[in-house]
């Protein structure tokens, strides 16, 4: 009789990143199974993924444009909103579902052994099914506009958008992490995260060009912020506007690599006692 024994790495930094990549088939499964909870029970299925961001974007134009004035850049007002929008909600829905790992993972994880680190990474895929959805509204008005002849400058640095949607990702994914491991202790920051969540989306140019802003020591602080790089990189592949800047592009790839790493050092730490703790 072959007895397998499972037991906790004894080093710190050990990640165990290839039980990971050999259990992937339990990896799609989760991912699977996630999608199809969304759309059970829905009167509308994948419809709310187009009426979300429309409605967003409405009321954006509504708030921003017409009463707060503020420019887009030239780019048509539904596309300058969509674009932030659908990154945004793609980043967001991430980062705050991976913050709850550990809590809403209890029960199976009392049960059942597995890599843990499989439950955030579905969370990361099966979004991309939802931000693929929204991503496809976004390049069918971005056609419509092309069509009828209003000027868009599109550029090769579109291309980077793979890259931007994984720093996107790798960035949900190691605050979340982090987040997750803490609030299995500090329990009043799981009310917390989702206010801060929100707030960071205006201190970030999603809604807003960061050409608008004029204060040299704010723009130095938002260019401390890795997404704003990122967002900007693609409005810049997408519209021929705004500001590309490779230092700022490297800035966010350190900060965004050192943040999966501490996530998922202390992620593996803590899933040893974190069923004591919950």
């Amino acid at each position: 009789m072959i007895v397998t024994e499972i037991k906790p790495h004894e080093s710190f930094w050990h990640l165990n990143l290839k039980e990971v990549w050999d259990k992937k088939y339990l990896l799609w499964l989760f991912v699977k199974r996630d999608i199809t909870v969304q759309f059970k029970q829905t009167i509308f299925g994948m419809g709310w993924y187009f009426i979300s961001p429309l409605f967003s974007t409405l009321i954006y134009i509504i708030i921003f444009s017409r009463v707060a004035k503020i420019p887009t850049d030239g780019v048509p007002e539904p596309l300058f909103y969509l674009s932030g929008i659908c990154l945004w909600n793609y980043f967001s829905k991430c980062i705050n579902q991976i913050s709850t790992t550990f809590e809403s993972n209890s029960a199976i994880f009392g049960k059942v052994y597995y890599p843990r680190l499989i439950a955030p990474l579905s969370k990361l895929f099966s979004d991309l099914f939802r931000f693929s959805i929204q991503m496809t509204l976004f390049v069918t008005v971005y056609m419509v506009y092309t069509f009828i002849g209003i000027d868009i400058h599109p550029n090769w640095y579109l291309l980077l958008f793979p890259v931007l949607v994984m720093l996107l990702a790798a960035t949900a994914l190691g605050l979340g992490l982090i987040v997750t491991s803490m609030t299995t202790k500090y329990k009043d920051l799981r009310n917390f995260f989702p206010v801060f969540v929100s707030l960071w989306m205006y201190a970030t140019p999603v809604v807003y060009p960061l050409s608008t802003i004029k204060n040299p020591a704010l723009y130095q602080v938002m260019g401390l912020n890795p997404l704003t790089s990122i967002i900007e990189a693609f409005k810049y592949g997408a519209f021929g506007v705004g500001q590309f800047s490779w230092g700022g592009l490297a800035y966010s790839v350190v900060c965004v690599s050192l943040l999966c790493l501490v996530g998922m050092l202390m992620f593996k730490h803590k899933e040893r006692t974190f069923i004591d703790t919950i």
